[in-house]
C-alpha cells in the first residue's frame, strides 16, 4: 500500500515509523529539513521524505499522490490539512484523512459534507481521548472500558491485584464453553499475550475481558473489586483541549475541578465552560500543597492532562500518595508508556496511539464507525462482518486455522452480543470482534471475505 503523510510533527512521525514497519510504501512531506532528517538519519525506517510544503501540488505529484492508496494530513494547521486532502483527492488519492481541531467537524451529521469535499475521514484525537477518559472514570475499577454496538458487548481491561480469585487456573477451566465472558488478551510486563487454554493469570497482569453488560458485575466480583469507590468528583491538572472536551462530555452527576497554571487560560476556560459543576482554579497542579489546599483527598479521581509527560506521571504518583485511587495520565512520549504502567499510574492516554489506530482502520478497507486503541498492549481490535460464503462461516471456530496471535472475543447476532468459544459456528451477517497482536489483523481478512470479494470490518 502506498501511503503519503503530510506533516512530520509528533503524530506524523509516529505514524511514519509505525507504518514503515508493516512494509508499506511511505512518503513523508514536510518543509522542515530537521524533521525529515530525524526520520531518515536513524536508518531504522524504510521510507522516503520530501522537503516541501505539504500543500504543494508539485510535491504531491512528486510523492506519487496519483497512485496513493491513503493520504494522511497531520500538520499542526487544521485548514492546511483539509486543503491538502482536497488536493490529494482531486489528484487521484484513493482515501484521505485529515487531523482537525474543531469538535464540530467530527459530528456524525457532517460526514457527508466532508465526503463531498474529498475527505474520507477526520481525526480529532483530543475528542477520542476525552471519551476514553470519561469511560474510565465512569467505571473506576477498570483500566479501559469500551462498549461495542451500544453495549451489546463490553470490553474491559482490568489490572489484577491480590483480591482477585482467578489466579493459577488454566483458562480452559476459568473460561469454559458456557462461561459468559472470554479473556482475549493479557498484558504482562512488556509482553502482550493472546492466551490459549493452558495459560494462567498472574498477579499484576492486565487482563482484557469481553462480555455482555449484564455480566460485568460477575467479572467485577471475580477480580475482587466490588469495594472500589465510584467516581463522583475528579480533579483535572491542565486546562487544554482534552480537559475542555472532557468537561463538555461529562454527565451532570460528575463534579469537576480544573487546576490551570495560566491565568489567561483560566479566564478562557470560564468562558468556554458555563457549568456550575465545573470549578476552574488558577494554580500549579505540580505543587502537592496546591492539590491538598484544593481538597484532593476528597476526590475519587485525578487526571493529569498537561502537555508534559513527566509532569503528568509525577502528579499522578503524588495524587496516589494523597489517597486518590483512580488516576489518569496523558503520556505523549511513547517510550514512557510502559514505564507509566509499571509505576501503576492507572489509565494511560496517548494521542499518537489513538491516531494510529484510526489510520489502521483505513488500511483495512474498513467500514469505520468507531475506533479504540489498547494503548499499553501491542494488539489490534477489529470488528469483522462475516459475509455469505466466507471461510469463517464454513466450520466451527475450533476447526479454523487462524494465524498465531489471534483471538475471537465475541460476536453480535441480530443485535444480541455473546462470547465466542471453540464450538461457536459463525453465521453470515454476524459481527465478530477479533483481537490480534500487532500487524497480524490484516491476515484475518481472508476469513471474512466472500470468494474473490472484500471483507467488511470496523476497527476499534
Amino acid at each position: 500500500m502506498k501511503i503519503i503523510i503530510a506533516g512530520a510533527g509528533a503524530v506524523g512521525t509516529h505514524l511514519a515509523q509505525l507504518l514503515s514497519k508493516d512494509d508499506q510504501d511511505i512518503v513523508v512531506i514536510d518543509e522542515s529539513q530537521e524533521k525529515t532528517d530525524a526520520l531518515t538519519d536513524s536508518g531504522n525506517y524504510d521510507l522516503m521524505t520530501i522537503n516541501s510544503s505539504p500543500s504543494s501540488i508539485a510535491a504531491m505529484k512528486g510523492a506519487g499522490v496519483q497512485h496513493a492508496d491513503l493520504f494522511i494530513a497531520v500538520t499542526p494547521d487544521e485548514a492546511r490539512n483539509l486543503t491538502c486532502c482536497m488536493l490529494a483527492h482531486t489528484l487521484g488519492a484513493k482515501k484521505t484523512v485529515a487531523r482537525v481541531d474543531n469538535a464540530e467537524y467530527v459530528q456524525p451529521q457532517y460526514v457527508d459534507i466532508f465526503h463531498s469535499m474529498g475527505i474520507d475521514s477526520l481525526i480529532y484525537p483530543e475528542v477520542l481521548a476525552a471519551q476514553e477518559i470519561l469511560e474510565g472514570l465512569m467505571h473506576s475499577w477498570v483500566r479501559q472500558y469500551w462498549e461495542i454496538h451500544d453495549g451489546a458487548l463490553i470490553m474491559m481491561g482490568i489490572k489484577l491485584r491480590e483480591g482477585a480469585r482467578i489466579f493459577d487456573v488454566p483458562l480452559r477451566e476459568l473460561c469454559p464453553p458456557d462461561a459468559p465472558y472470554h479473556i482475549v488478551t493479557i498484558k504482562r510486563d512488556d509482553q502482550t499475550i493472546i492466551p490459549g487454554g493452558n495459560d494462567e493469570l498472574r498477579l499484576g497482569d492486565i487482563a482484557y475481558f469481553i462480555t455482555t453488560r449484564k455480566h460485568t458485575a460477575l467479572i467485577r466480583e471475580l477480580v475482587g473489586k466490588e469495594k472500589y469507590p465510584d467516581v463522583k468528583r475528579v480533579m483535572i491538572m491542565g486546562g487544554g483541549r482534552i480537559s475542555v472536551q472532557l468537561a463538555r462530555k461529562k454527565p451532570d452527576w460528575l463534579g469537576m475541578k480544573i487546576v490551570e497554571r495560566s491565568e489567561d487560560r483560566c479566564y478562557q476556560l470560564n468562558d468556554l465552560l458555563e457549568n456550575d459543576d465545573i470549578v476552574v482554579i488558577h494554580g500549579d497542579g505540580r505543587d502537592t500543597g496546591t492539590l491538598v489546599d484544593e481538597g484532593i483527598r476528597k476526590f475519587e479521581a485525578f487526571a493529569a492532562l498537561t502537555p508534559e509527560t513527566e509532569t503528568n506521571i509525577l502528579a499522578c504518583l503524588a495524587a496516589k500518595r494523597l489517597g486518590v485511587r483512580k488516576t489518569v495520565a496523558l503520556v505523549e512520549n511513547m517510550d514512557y508508556v510502559n514505564m507509566a504502567e509499571k509505576l501503576d499510574i492507572g489509565t494511560i492516554i496517548n494521542k499518537k496511539a489513538i491516531a494510529a489506530s484510526h489510520i489502521h482502520q483505513l488500511m483495512l478497507d474498513a467500514d469505520v464507525t468507531t475506533m479504540k486503541s489498547l494503548t499499553i498492549a501491542n494488539a489490534d481490535v477489529a470488528e469483522f462482518v462475516a459475509l455469505e460464503g466466507s471461510l469463517i462461516t464454513e466450520r466451527p471456530i475450533r476447526q479454523q486455522h487462524f494465524p498465531q496471535g489471534v483471538s475471537l472475543g465475541g460476536l453480535i447476532r441480530r443485535g444480541i452480543g455473546m462470547p465466542i468459544n471453540g464450538n461457536t459456528q459463525i453465521q453470515a451477517g454476524d459481527s465478530v470482534v477479533v483481537f490480534a497482536t500487532g500487524g497480524i489483523i490484516k491476515k484475518m481478512d481472508r476469513f471474512f471475505r466472500q470468494p474473490n470479494g472484500n471483507p467488511l470490518s470496523r476497527l476499534f
